[in-house]
């Protein structure tokens, strides 16, 4: 069984497809666009704020869904310029702790709305008992 997550805390989906899908205890992530949920516009144009805009979005998400960011255990990341992975490195460090989830990078030639990064995963809830 399939429970279909939303939150007006991140960007609505703009397309057929869902923020996230939550099976049993594992959430899968549709991929993270810098959009602000309350405007549904690019946050900014420098690659630092599309990142943490990013990564707020993903923090919603993964609370709605009952978790935390931190219960990531996969992270895809898409770059329209690799060059930017230090970059990515620092700001992801402000929001996991150890141990950190698996990850790929990935360089794209371009992404939605023409953002510079758009992040997907997957979220594996803890059982609380």
């Amino acid at each position: 069984m399939k429970t279909i997550i939303s939150t007006d805390k991140a960007p609505s989906a703009i397309g057929t497809y869902s923020q996230a899908v939550k099976v049993s205890n594992t959430v899968y992530l549709s991929g993270q666009i810098p959009l602000d949920p309350e405007t549904m516009e690019v946050v900014s144009q420098d690659f630092s704020e599309q990142a943490e805009q990013v990564f707020k979005n993903l923090c919603a998400v993964c609370e709605a869904a009952g978790g935390s960011i931190n219960d990531m255990v996969k992270v895809n990341i898409f770059m329209t310029d690799l060059t930017n992975f230090a970059t990515v490195n620092e700001i992801m460090s402000k929001y996991f702790s150890q141990p950190y989830p698996a990850r790929a990078a990935i360089g794209v030639s371009q992404l939605p709305k023409g953002v510079d990064i758009e992040i997907d995963g997957i979220v594996e809830i803890p059982n609380i008992n």
